[in-house]
């Protein structure tokens, strides 16, 4: 009888520290069972609120993208951690009229090093039989703040040949499985300027990349004047240093972004 008692009270204790452990992934990250208690404290956020929602945004008539499905693979930037999920798919789909997927997952990696990596989720999750016409890929921060090593540049373009437990061959392994599943264009961008050294390598390898396989890179980290905002705006735009409001995509981020992307659209034909 004492050891069925002890093992319920063991149970117990830790069916109560998981139900602590995912309020407070719920209250802190707006995701998992309890992430309406993100979405509470979220909504609060001045830049939040109602007036910068994507419902908002006009169409772009005429564009390259209208009605072509895009692929969003990323992590909470692209999931819309600090906007109550409404964030860059929300706001090209609004704008440009295209049928969006997004493939987020907050705290995930582009490094491969478990089932919701960026490269596993793409494997697993995004139907290669879906015609995207472009893949749109987050620089992670996580794999930043991580110190996840950033690896070496490989010689040729087979997919197989990556390695994917470095940030380079992750990313060059996402760009290769794209082009060989949808033959579309590539494009990754980054976020804006925050503390960090080890971003400012991963921003680097990227334009590296970008000089092997001619992807699009939406720059935001590079820009001083884009980054030179005041700390008022700062304040209206951020919920931290990393993750936007809505009012940060879509009166900051996502304006830029677009005109990058549809000047790397125009280039390639």
């Amino acid at each position: 009888m004492k050891k069925r008692k002890k093992t319920a009270w063991i149970i117990g204790i830790i069916a109560a520290l998981l139900l602590v452990e995912n309020l407070f992934i719920g209250y802190r990250f707006s995701w998992g069972l309890f992430k309406g208690l993100g979405d509470i404290r979220m909504g609060k956020l001045p830049g939040n609120a109602p007036e910068y929602s994507m419902n908002g945004v006009k169409r772009l008539a005429g564009n390259p993208l209208d009605g072509k499905n895009v692929l969003f693979l990323g992590s909470s930037v692209t999931y819309g951690a600090a906007s109550v999920r409404e964030g860059i798919p929300e706001y090209f789909a609004a704008r440009l009229g295209c049928e969006v997927t997004k493939e987020a997952v907050s705290g995930t990696t582009l490094v491969d090093n478990g089932d919701s990596s960026y490269v596993q989720r793409l494997l697993k999750n995004v139907d290669p039989a879906t015609p995207y016409s472009l893949v749109v890929c987050q620089l992670s921060t996580n794999d930043a703040t991580k110190k996840l090593p950033l690896g070496q540049i490989g010689q040729g373009t087979d997919k197989d040949s990556f390695d994917t437990a470095t940030v380079t061959g992750a990313m060059e392994f996402i760009i290769a499985y794209a082009r060989e599943t949808w033959d579309c264009p590539v494009v990754f961008y980054t976020n804006a300027r925050y503390d960090s050294a080890e971003y400012a390598a991963m921003v680097q390898r990227l334009r590296e990349l970008q000089d092997k396989w001619g992807i699009g890179v939406l720059d935001l980290w590079s820009d001083d004047e884009f980054n030179a905002i005041s700390d008022a705006d700062r304040a209206l735009y951020m919920n931290d240093n990393i993750h936007p409001t809505k009012a940060g995509y879509r009166d900051w981020w996502c304006p830029v972004m677009e005109q990058q992307l549809l000047d790397y659209l125009n280039s390639i034909g």
